[in-house]
């Protein structure tokens, strides 16, 4: 456990870095001069940058293992967040997010394959989760601390000081992660060339786990990362008249449901498997609801009562994309694991790089018009849904056909 706690600690820094641009949004447009499209860049540069490494992070945990990867990711966020702090334009501001977003890539599977490696495989949805629950916090962190740090002492010194726990976990993780327990060591992994890069890969996508893992993580993640990443604030400030102060709130009220959302759900789907799908679509149906009933308030603003549920409901689509995970690791035998993941966990991040582009275009084009510019998401979640209706079926049946075979070959495995 205390060997997980220092991986999880990595990808909860990561996540404070990742998601400090979502306080300091409109910092960042005073402080270089930006509109709507030009500020949304900086997010998609670093989700772009960070869903073109999912693959090629999934497989070098399967042949490097967990700690260098881990270790080479914080190296890079850690890089990326202290330049961006002494970023002096634009242009080097936006190298440093994509230098961020590639080592904030290398953490969640890697964080992911080592609780496979330390945990029972029952316990790998609640794990799961937990490890999105230690992400939030991070999150949470943002909001609260480096906020009112940026306000307090300014962008540079708030973002090259919240640059020290990258040191710090960097530090821990060379003195005491192990990849596995004493006595486990995974068979050995020889590098067999690019053609066998190609088949792990085809091979992770030809189960129909996988790509429904990947739809579900696309469908459920999106509304929230982008509220949090970098939309949210300008919204609730520009568009709906509330003070810095509040708005902090609203946003901290999505991560703290996000956690306890986190908690349900790992429990419930511990127990009870087949409740993955139910409780993916119910979220994506809550949030469509409750995003539809915020744009459509009769009037220029929504009353504080509705963007209080609203936060609370897209606290859940964190929890909810953990469940793609829950589809492609069943589907996927353990030297694809990390491949699996990382097609996987593309999915959201396509879908939130997506949405901020569209945001911003749509907001500098209708003279941040947000009603026009956040109706957008409704778009992606019907593509997410279609797709995810497709694929159950033949996931289910794959699923079962594998589960019967690994009771057969139980059966038969001599004593």
């Amino acid at each position: 456990m205390a060997v997980w706690g220092i991986g999880v600690s990595v990808y909860f820094v990561a996540v404070i870095f990742r998601t400090s641009l979502g306080v300091a949004g409109l910092d960042a447009a005073d402080r270089f001069q930006v509109n709507a499209s030009a500020l949304s860049t900086f997010s998609i540069l670093q989700l772009l940058v960070y869903a073109g490494m999912q693959i090629p992070v999934g497989l070098l945990v399967d042949r490097l293992g967990t700690r260098k990867v881990l270790a080479i990711g914080t190296v890079l966020f850690t890089a990326g967040q202290l330049g961006f702090a002494f970023s002096p334009s634009y242009g080097t501001a936006l190298a440093s997010r994509a230098l961020l977003g590639c080592g904030d890539a290398m953490t969640f599977i890697s964080v992911l394959r080592l609780g496979s490696r330390w945990f029972p495989a029952r316990r790998g949805p609640m794990v799961a989760q937990l490890a999105g629950l230690v992400g939030m916090a991070g999150n949470l962190v943002s909001t609260l601390v480096l906020a009112r740090l940026l306000h307090g002492v300014g962008w540079t010194a708030a973002f090259a000081g919240s640059a020290l726990a990258g040191v710090v976990v960097l530090v821990l993780l060379l003195l005491f992660l192990k990849d596995h327990p004493e006595g486990h060591e995974p068979e050995p992994f020889p590098h067999r060339g690019a053609a066998y890069v190609r088949r792990q890969i085809a091979a992770s996508w030809r189960e129909p786990g996988t790509r429904l893992g990947l739809w579900v993580h696309f469908t459920t993640q999106f509304p929230a990362m982008v509220f949090l990443l970098l939309w949210g604030m300008p919204f609730l400030v520009r568009a709906q008249g509330l003070s810095r102060a509040t708005a902090g709130e609203l946003l901290t009220l999505v991560v703290l449901s996000n956690m306890a959302v986190g908690l349900v759900y790992g429990q419930i789907v511990a127990r009870h498997h087949g409740a993955r799908l139910p409780l993916a679509l119910g979220t994506v149906g809550a949030t469509a609801v409750m995003w539809a009933s915020t744009l459509a308030y009769p009037g220029d603003r929504a009353p504080m009562w509705l963007l209080v549920v609203l936060c609370t409901v897209l606290g859940a689509c964190g929890p909810a994309s953990m469940l793609g995970f829950d589809f492609a690791r069943p589907a996927n035998p353990p030297e694809r694991q990390g491949t699996a993941s990382g097609i996987t966990n593309m999915g959201g991040f396509v879908a939130s790089m997506t949405t901020l582009f569209a945001v911003g275009v749509l907001l500098d084009a209708t003279g941040d018009d947000y009603r026009i510019a956040f109706s957008f998401v409704f778009v992606l979640q019907a593509l997410g849904v279609s797709q995810i209706l497709r694929l159950r079926g033949r996931a289910h049946r794959r699923e079962r056909e594998r589960l019967v075979a690994s009771r057969v070959e139980a059966v038969h495995v001599p004593a």
